[in-house]
């Protein structure tokens, strides 16, 4: 295992702060971060953290860090249907019972679904079984031709979105397994540019032009424009809490808020 000052480095570096922009928001100086970084100076518990707080280390990250300087972790990580995150689990599922007749899920940090509202379910009918196997993950779901791609008319859109949306989170905090579904999934072809796929051309210049972009699905015999909110916990001290979020979607015209709200008839 790396040192807990060439961690605290690479987190640096990753935010692209130098030593000195480290200090000042740490109320640290320079010369202190300098001797972390390189090991000449041991760091208490609390200057970890205080470290990992200013670089928005994830909690996961930040009791690597504080074991890395000899420390025991702070944050635990508790199954969120469990009784220690019971309130926290009713809340959730207060918000997806609220957001319909409109679909949401709840996705931990890899995309896996941990829980979703029963608007989701028409949309999973007609997807492979295989897909549905937990954890079912929501990236896959929508990309693999036995899931949703063959119902998302403007797929290429959607890939643009995903490639983007997931290459910022593993710049932010790298993962292997999510780095291996972006690599599988999402990765730019050889001479791809920045698309991939049929039209990704034309994809990237439409993403760009939107201030959202809609998510079209062919279901119920029309086509249903869709656009998604993500809502996080706010200073979570738990590990679970840290890393889920809750994708809420919406519609984006009339017509398709009608289909949610009066039915395919």
């Amino acid at each position: 295992m790396s040192t807990v000052g060439e961690q605290l480095r690479q987190w640096r570096q990753r935010r692209r702060l130098s030593q000195l922009d480290l200090a000042i928001a740490a109320d640290v100086s320079a010369r202190h971060v300098s001797l972390v970084e390189t090991g000449k100076s041991n760091p208490s518990a609390d200057m970890v953290l205080r470290l990992a707080r200013q670089l928005d280390v994830p909690l996961r990250e930040r009791n690597r860090l504080l074991l890395a300087a000899g420390f025991a972790p702070r944050y635990t990580e508790r199954p969120l249907h469990g009784d220690g995150l019971s309130a926290a689990w009713e809340a959730v599922e207060r918000v997806l019972r609220a957001h319909e007749p409109y679909p949401a899920v709840v996705l931990d940090r890899r995309w896996n679904i941990v829980m979703h509202n029963r608007a989701l379910d028409p949309f999973l009918a007609e997807v492979a079984p295989e897909l549905l196997r937990p954890p079912v993950n929501m990236v896959r779901l929508g990309l693999d031709p036995r899931g949703l791609a063959p119902r998302i008319v403007n797929l290429a859109d959607v890939r643009t979105v995903l490639r983007t949306r997931i290459a910022r989170q593993l710049d932010t905090a790298p993962d292997a397994e999510l780095g291996a579904l972006y690599e599988e999934l999402l990765a730019p072809g050889p001479g791809s540019g920045s698309g991939s796929g049929p039209g990704s051309g034309d994809a990237g210049r439409s993403v760009a032009a939107e201030v959202v972009i809609p998510m079209i699905f062919r279901f119920g015999g029309r086509e249903l424009r869709l656009f998604s909110t993500i809502t996080t916990f706010g200073t979570p001290l738990d590990i679970t809490l840290d890393e889920i979020a809750i994708e809420s979607y919406y519609p984006a015209d009339a017509e398709s808020a009608a289909y949610f709200t009066h039915g395919s008839e």
